[in-house]
């Protein structure tokens, strides 16, 4: 089991997401539990507070580090204490697959100007989800809660399912379809209809490739690229210098065309 704790100062947000959809069956079936921890109940004093104002002076007021930890020393040892932070590293799939190999996550989330500076001393992680500000730190906590749940395994019905999405490639995620068969002059593509694996699989690497190069063109360097792409990606207007460029092997040498019999003969 994988356990998360939050550690936060408005539980009441993250409840949601620790009760509903597949993570709330996931806690149901043993798989994953979810702690919610009101930060508050190690204020000390009467009226609950956890916050003071900054030395130096400024506008806003900042969280404790004596709430904070007396508030994780309330938790069995965690694998990871996550700061969420602005300042801290990328959140990517390869970090929630690290995660997910965990059995214990504790997060602090922040609020109003965030936690005295000591608390990082408290952490072994901080994680940011992008270069922008939040007003508190459960909304990012709930996209790594669901990012990291759903690699747990067992959760997913299909296990191989995750290994496709975006990122977990290394590439975007190929376009899916559904019925109807067709939708305001759109048809899905025939190739899905065809019954050919061989053939669906190719189309949707192609697929992915292309959606990578128009859109994230950055993440190909890192996406274990085979000849086979290479040759594709050529297709797709990319340059020989640019494949070098990701670290792509060359497309697969053209098949030399075998001579006539009567040639070979010498006849």
């Amino acid at each position: 089991m994988l356990t998360f704790s939050f550690l936060t100062l408005f539980p009441e947000l993250l409840a949601p997401f620790a009760s509903e959809a597949i993570v709330g069956k996931a806690r149901a079936r043993g798989l994953v539990d979810v702690r919610l921890v009101n930060m508050r109940d190690f204020a000390e004093n009467r009226h609950l507070k956890v916050d003071d104002t900054p030395y130096g002076g400024g506008a806003g007021m900042v969280i404790r580090v004596d709430v904070a930890e007396r508030a994780l020393a309330s938790l069995p040892p965690a694998d990871e204490v996550i700061l969420l932070t602005p300042a801290g590293e990328r959140f990517t799939q390869k970090v929630a697959e690290d995660l997910s190999r965990k059995t214990h996550l504790a997060f602090l989330c922040g609020r109003y100007e965030g936690f005295d500076a000591r608390v990082e001393r408290l952490s072994t992680r901080e994680l940011s989800l992008g270069d922008f500000v939040m007003m508190g730190g459960e909304a990012a906590a709930a996209c790594v809660l669901e990012a990291v749940a759903r690699l747990v395994p067992g959760l997913l019905g299909d296990e191989d399912s995750h290994r496709a999405d975006s990122f977990s490639s290394g590439l975007l995620d190929y376009p899916e379809y559904t019925r109807p068969p067709e939708w305001r002059g759109e048809s899905v593509p025939d190739v899905l209809k065809g019954g050919n694996h061989g053939a669906v699989a190719r189309w949707r690497r192609e697929q992915a490739l292309a959606r990578t190069l128009a859109r994230r063109p950055d993440l190909l360097a890192g996406a274990g690229l085979t000849p086979q792409d290479s040759a594709h990606l050529l297709t797709l207007g990319v340059t020989p210098e640019q494949l070098a460029a990701w670290g792509a092997p060359p497309p697969p040498a053209p098949k030399r065309r075998r001579k006539a019999r009567a040639d070979a003969e010498g006849s």
